[in-house]
């Protein structure tokens, strides 16, 4: 069926995008849905429900915990979508510190890492500059109606919509946040691993990408809160640059609010560099060896059993 769709390029062009600028076109566009959509439910809730007078005023959000969910939910389906986008082409890594751990771990080749993160961080930067021009009118009305601290003329809650910041009860310090990163995206990765590893129970019937995303929804249930759970370089890094050039200034680079932290832009891109590794590693000693052990075996052993089963026993 698809071979029935005409390209919009001449083939002979269109033979230049079969190996690596093809596959960094699909990091792009599958990055750009995932922060267009996460970032979006984000500007819905902070911005898009107050100004349209779905809350009980111009500045409520939050009412309840419960309310985290649409954030949670909202960047699962994100992560869905934007696998399913690029997948085919590229794998959907949509994430450096996906393609970091690949390379480590699983022979991505390393002369593709940095185009694919470039990819990802334009995409991400594509993807928050839309979101920003739709929701300007619903960020600058939050803005002027909400009472508090201003970095040029914008609030740090309109400035959760884009990138990421740590939690007050860290007073400011480093060592919570990073720690935060490196378990989050650890998590994400190892789950990322045994999702799509065929020797394990694999998700089958193109359904990866759907498990992927409840994977994110619940790193961000469970570990969403210290630091908005990042768990993804170019998900803050390409957001957080757009805040800049739109005048968020210093709380975008180098990511500091007086008396609350300082300098924070690095967290989110090392932590989950590092946390991305730690979880393929993890994945590997825990599982992936096991499995590879197995297959090596003429006879391997059924998993489950504690001892070999007789006829009499089936």
């Amino acid at each position: 069926m698809a071979s029935e769709i005409p390209p919009l390029v001449k083939p002979s062009r269109l033979r230049r995008r079969a190996g690596l600028p093809g596959e960094c076109l699909a990091e792009f566009l599958g990055t750009f849905v995932l922060i267009s959509f996460g970032c979006g439910v984000v500007a819905v809730a902070v911005a898009g429900l107050p100004g349209s007078g779905r809350t009980s005023g111009p500045t409520t959000f939050f009412l309840g915990a419960g309310d985290w969910l649409l954030i949670t939910w909202g960047w699962a389906m994100a992560v869905v979508f934007g696998i399913y986008v690029a997948g085919g082409v590229s794998g959907a890594h949509i994430n450096p510190a996906v393609t970091l751990a690949f390379a480590v771990r699983r022979k991505f080749p390393w002369v593709k890492v940095l185009p694919y993160w470039a990819a990802q961080v334009a995409g991400a930067l594509a993807g928050a500059a839309l979101v920003y021009t739709v929701y300007y009118d619903a960020i600058n009305a939050f803005d002027a109606a909400m009472k508090g601290p201003k970095t040029g003329g914008h609030t740090l809650a309109s400035f959760s919509i884009f990138a990421t910041f740590p939690a007050p009860y860290f007073h400011g310090g480093i060592w919570g946040p990073l720690i935060d990163q490196v378990v989050g995206t650890a998590f994400l990765v190892m789950l990322v691993a045994a999702v799509i590893d065929l020797r394990n129970t694999a998700v089958k019937a193109n359904l990866g990408p759907l498990v992927i995303g409840f994977v994110v929804a619940a790193i961000g249930m469970s570990f969403g809160a210290n630091a908005g759970y990042a768990i993804n370089p170019a998900r803050d890094f390409g957001p957080r640059l757009l805040t800049w050039m739109a005048g968020w200034n210093d709380l975008a680079f180098p990511g500091s609010l007086s008396g609350a932290f300082s300098a924070y832009w690095w967290i989110p891109i090392v932590g989950p560099l590092a946390g991305g590794v730690v979880g393929a590693l993890v994945y590997d000693l825990f599982i992936g060896d096991v499995l590879y052990v197995r297959a090596q075996e003429a006879v391997p052993p059924v998993p489950g059993r504690t001892r070999p089963t007789t006829t009499d026993e089936v």
